[in-house]
């Protein structure tokens, strides 16, 4: 079950047309606040703030997401190579995986804050 039709336009287009917010402009670039991220979408929780750190990137960045919450597609748009990650269970786009993150994994999941709700842990 999604909530589409309470998405703001620019959740829409983000996350079920694919697009991406400008750098340094998502409302969790800077978030500090303990918690889990959950899909926007469908509500599924995708990462824990615990794993989220500065790329420097203008996107909030994790070095990993939560399991079996994030599948992966190859994205070949703008003429690069890519990983797109998306929520599992409702196929929102996320934004990207980068295997350029730091340790312990290595990895850079770049998320869109528009596709992404802060939620306190329970």
């Amino acid at each position: 079950m999604t909530n589409d039709e309470k998405l703001t336009p620019e959740q829409f287009s983000i996350c079920r047309l694919k697009a991406t917010e400008p750098p340094f402009t998502g409302k969790y670039v800077d978030c500090k606040q303990d918690g889990i991220y959950h899909c926007v979408c469908c509500d599924a929780p995708l990462f824990d703030s615990k794993t989220k750190y500065d790329s420097g990137s203008g996107w909030p960045s994790f070095w990993q997401a939560l399991e079996n919450q994030i599948s992966e597609n190859v994205d070949t748009s703008h003429g690069m190579r890519r990983v797109e990650i998306i929520c599992q269970h409702c196929e929102a786009h996320l934004g990207h995986v980068f295997t350029d993150g730091i340790e312990p994994t290595g990895l850079r999941y770049c998320v869109n804050s528009a596709s992404l709700i802060l939620r306190e842990r329970s």
